[in-house]
């Protein structure tokens, strides 16, 4: 294996692993039914990105690079009515993270070129997508911060 493959699979793996604890981090402070809580009319709960962000995974890598047959429904990631607990939800997360880098580790040279599609992609290769998946999760990351900053300042207010 060439120095440049070394280099861009240790730079993945690591830009996934951050990735993947900081959104476990950002989930630590909530309880189960704060994990599910929207605290803005608008947007999404902390745990419905989770799911979002394993769907987006299992497919976009998954099901088109690892051929995991994985079947996304992307609008339940967002509206699931009956969501699983919190715990499922991380452990099928960090489940989903695992594949990309087992995924990862598995591409060779040649397979980064290999010509990539996928629903709503716009990855002209495997490489493209794989990097579009870990900007996508630290975009959403941003939104989890930022989940975080609402939902103390909700309970401060009110606990006064």
């Amino acid at each position: 294996m060439g120095e440049l493959q070394l280099t861009l699979i240790a730079a993945l793996l690591e830009r996934y692993r951050k990735n993947a604890g900081r959104v476990r981090e950002l989930a630590v402070p909530f309880d189960n039914a704060q994990f599910w809580r929207k605290p803005f009319a608008f947007g999404n709960s902390f745990g419905h990105l989770v799911l979002h962000l394993t769907g987006n995974l299992n497919y976009y890598i998954g099901a088109q690079i690892a051929g995991n047959g994985y079947v996304r429904d992307r609008p339940r990631e967002f509206n699931d009515p009956n969501p699983p607990s919190k715990d499922e939800a991380l452990r099928l997360f960090d489940d989903s993270v695992r594949m990309v880098i087992k995924t990862i580790e598995g591409q060779s040279s040649e397979d980064w070129s290999a010509e990539y599609s996928g629903k709503g992609a716009d990855a002209r290769n495997r490489l493209e997508m794989v990097v579009q998946c870990a900007a996508h999760m630290q975009h959403h990351i941003g939104q989890m911060i930022y989940l975080g900053y609402e939902m103390r300042r909700q309970i401060k207010i009110g606990s006064k």
